[in-house]
Formats: C-alpha cells, structure tokens, sequence
C-alpha cells in the first residue's frame, strides 16, 4: 500500500511564513511602483487598482482604501469559485498593498513621465508577480473574467481585454490621451515582467490526474469548477492495472481549489501540470 508524505507541523508553519513574507514583499513592491512612478504621473494601471487611481483622483478619497473596497465584491465571489485559501491571501495582500499606498503617499520618485511608464510598469510587475506566484491577486477584474468567460463562452484574456480598453479610454478622458497611452505601455510593460516572475506562467494549465478514484474526482471537478473533463483508459506498467486518467484545461486561479479537490478524494493521486499556450473552445456554458 502507498504511503503519503505529509508535512509536519514545522514544515506547514514554515511555508505559511514564506507566503506571508513574498505575499507582504510583493504588495509593498506594487505600492511603491503605484505611489511613487505612476500615481504623481498620472499613469495608471489596469483593473480595479486602475478604476482606483481615477476615483481617487477625481474624488480626492484615499487610494489604498479604494483598491480593497473596490475589489471587496469579487472576492467574494471568488469564495466558492476558487476557493477558501486564495480569498483569504488575496485580502492580506490587498490590506498589505493599501497600507503601504498611505506608506509611500506623496512621495514621488520621479517627475518624467516616460521614465514612470517604463519603470514602474517593470517594479509593479515585479511586485504583482511575486502575489501571484504565492497564490494571491491584486486584481478583481481577473475574478470577474473567470466567472464571466464560463457563462457567456469567451476566454479570460478577452474580457480583461475589453474592461481595460474601457479602463483606458476613461483615463484618456481624465488624464488625456498621451497619459492614456503612457498607461498603456505600462501595462504591457508590467504584463511581460509577471510573465519574467512567474517563469513563463500563462492564464492556463492542462492537468493530468491518475487515481483510482478518478469518477469521483472528474465529478467533482465538474460540479465544483464547472470545468470539462476527459477520461482516457491506461495501464501501469509496474502493476499492470488499469488505470483511469483524467485530463482538463483550467486558469491558474482554479489551480488550488482543484488540488483541494484531489486533495480530499485521493491524497495519494498522481497529478501532472503543464503550460499551455492557447485554449480554444470546450468551455461549459450555465443557462
């Protein structure tokens, strides 16, 4: 019978510390890159810390406050789409990212406005980089697309798309139009870095699980991700049985929730995750 190596007490306490350390490291990265390059600029990034930046500056209320109310409703909803862990580290980061916003307030790195884009795009990438790695997000919107692209059958990346097109002609009307592209190029900028942080992470993963429970496992992933599944027939070559594999594509924000998923019905199932490129097609739709 298979043994399961489980984590001692010290070792689940320590890795626990290793994400509080980057997921605290990286929103202080992100402030500074918001509060210190972009924000005194007038550049602005994507997403809710973008909608953030142009309430703030329009209404004059405090921007770290903005940023975790503005993103309170997707976290939420990412509760039972994602999962308990995510939620709860995605909240420390964002408390993290509005504390060290009032920490760097007024403080202004740099006055050129070519040099904020350039390299505040690259420190908040940085910054975001790093939260996302530790399974955490400063981003609602990246939620909302998730949900959104199951109903309606688009892919995450074209929502975001679109909310950020709305995001940047909004600051175009705001800042103005060479500010607006300024914004953009720090996106791209911060888009390429996370990339860089995460090792060539991308918004999507094929997985393969062996299990000897793997009905149980495909159902749940169904019920519980609303994700397809695929049942392919194997045999192991040491022991000669049969085997069941499961294979299905999700978004690196379902990644936890599904290894919880294994987790609780087969500890000891054997699980493959690779990269993917692109993802066409195949999406479950809810009426």
């Amino acid at each position: 019978m298979k043994k399961t190596l489980k984590l001692t007490k010290k070792e689940k306490f320590l890795f626990f510390l290793n994400k509080i350390f980057f997921l605290t490291l990286g929103a202080l990265i992100a402030a500074f890159a918001v509060e210190c390059f972009l924000f005194p600029n007038n550049v602005i990034d994507g997403g809710i810390i973008g909608i953030s930046m142009i309430i703030s500056y329009l209404s004059k209320w405090n921007l770290g406050v903005l940023v975790v109310l503005l993103n309170m409703p997707f976290i939420f909803l990412a509760f039972n789409k994602i999962g308990k862990r995510f939620v709860l580290q995605t909240f420390y980061a964002l408390v993290m990212l509005a504390v060290f916003i009032n920490l760097f307030a007024h403080y202004t790195f740099t006055d050129d406005v070519i040099l904020a884009a350039v390299f505040g795009g690259i420190v908040l990438g940085i910054g975001v980089g790093l939260i996302l790695r530790n399974e955490g997000s400063l981003d609602g919107t990246e939620i909302m697309s998730l949900i959104l692209s199951k109903k309606f059958g688009f892919s995450v990346g074209e929502i975001i798309m679109a909310f950020n097109l709305f995001i940047y002609t909004g600051a175009g009307f705001v800042f103005g139009w060479n500010k607006a592209m300024y914004s953009i190029l720090t996106y791209f900028i911060a888009y390429k870095v996370i990339d860089i942080v995460l090792e060539g992470l991308n918004s999507s993963k094929s997985v393969n699980i062996i299990s000897d429970c793997s009905k149980e496992i495909g159902q749940s992933l169904l019920e519980r991700l609303e994700v397809g599944v695929t049942y392919t027939k194997g045999k192991g070559a040491y022991s000669g049985a049969d085997k069941t594999i499961i294979t299905c594509v999700i978004s690196r924000l379902e990644l936890s929730k599904l290894k919880e998923i294994v987790k609780e019905i087969d500890p000891s199932a054997f699980t493959t995750i690779v990269e993917v490129n692109e993802v066409y097609g195949g999406r479950i739709k809810r009426g």
